[in-house]
């Protein structure tokens, strides 16, 4: 049960999201470009600088009704649809462990300091998923300047749950979910390098070890998923004439959205099988 003091988490971790939802719109156009992340922000169409107040969150768009503050022309409604995306994710990921104290959603065991940590590296996992997707539908390339740093990170903090508190097995499992997806997707790349990217098989590993934490099921639902999106909207694409056989879709995209699939559903979908089969 969701008390006041949770409840008031989970609102100040969005807001939060809005304000990381910003930047992650700013790394993504700047950094495929090489421009500065420290450069200070201009309009792009008279060069004018945007003051803070013109960078609020979602809010400074609508005021300024979509316009730039100084010649007016039409700032892109993706600003604000990134910066609100980030913002319900941060706090989706912030309640999808505290709901459960984390008991049923990761192994995270007793301690508050250990479940903090697993949030935290699981909403720079989702910064990653938005900013990654967004680079990958524009430009068809997985940074290496993002996905590498990614392994580190996303071993520290969960490192640092567990000595705070939280099962070790549970970083065991996470090490062999992502050697397990790498080893896949490098494999099926050396069998088809024309259908899987080298960024692909790098951000594989990245998945698998968030996957490889929540759980073995997950782990399997992420890594399927993935294929049966990208499927999917590869269909719809070829259904409606706006794709070709020989046509290249980004896939960065599928995997993330897949591996989001495994963590929410995982468990579920686990639970589902072995009643089954227990039955």
């Amino acid at each position: 049960m969701l008390t006041s003091g949770l409840i008031y988490l989970i609102v100040v971790t969005g807001l939060f999201g809005l304000v990381i939802g910003s930047f992650l719109y700013v790394v993504a156009y700047r950094v495929p470009a090489g421009v500065s992340l420290m450069r200070e922000s201009r309009c792009p169409h008279c060069d004018a600088p945007v003051r803070w107040w013109q960078s609020v969150p979602v809010v400074s768009w609508l005021a300024l009704r979509g316009r730039c503050a100084n010649c007016h022309a039409s700032i892109s409604a993706r600003y604000p649809i990134i910066e609100a995306i980030t913002g319900v994710a941060f706090a989706g990921v912030t309640w999808f462990f505290v709901a459960g104290d984390g008991s049923t959603r990761s192994p995270t065991g007793t301690g508050a300091w250990s479940l903090a940590a697993v949030i935290v590296a699981f909403l720079y996992f989702a910064a990653i998923s938005i900013v990654l997707t967004l680079i990958d539908l524009d430009t068809h390339r997985l940074l290496n300047a993002i996905v590498l740093p990614s392994y580190p990170v996303a071993a520290v903090l969960l490192a640092l749950a567990c000595v705070l508190g939280a099962d070790w097995w549970g970083l065991l499992r996470a090490g062999i979910g992502m050697a397990a997806m790498y080893v896949f997707y490098f494999v099926l790349r050396l069998v088809r390098p024309d259908g899987m990217g080298g960024g692909d098989v790098k951000l594989a590993g990245v998945v698998g070890l968030y996957l490889g934490w929540v759980g073995w099921a997950a782990l399997a639902v992420g890594a399927f998923a993935a294929f049966l999106l990208g499927g999917v909207y590869g269909v719809v694409l070829l259904a409606s004439r706006k794709a070709s056989r020989r046509t290249a879709i980004p896939f960065g995209p599928w995997m993330l959205a897949g591996a989001w699939t495994g963590i929410i559903t995982g468990e579920i979908v686990g639970r589902f099988y072995g009643g089954l089969y227990g039955s």
